[in-house]
């Protein structure tokens, strides 16, 4: 029974996405994942650790679209 309470985990995924114009590149593709609450990628982080919130079991899916949008990805298990 669906009770309305979302189920939030937070995935973290090593990447290549390392500047400004990278992030703006990856945007629009986050963000038409309606399952995410919110994202972040840590440029400054020699791993490129792109940090996600989402609700229900997103992740295969986010590594799907990162990956179409031509970056690397990978979980990292924390």
């Amino acid at each position: 029974m669906n009770t309305n309470k979302k189920n939030n985990q937070t995935l973290v995924f090593k990447t290549n996405i390392n500047c400004g114009g990278c992030v703006a590149k990856i945007t629009p593709v986050l963000n038409d994942i309606s399952a995410i609450e919110n994202w972040h990628v840590d440029t400054g982080n020699k791993d490129k650790l792109l940090t996600v919130e989402a609700s229900g079991n997103t992740q295969a899916i986010i590594e799907q679209k990162v990956r179409a949008a031509g970056f690397n990805i990978e979980n990292v298990e924390h």
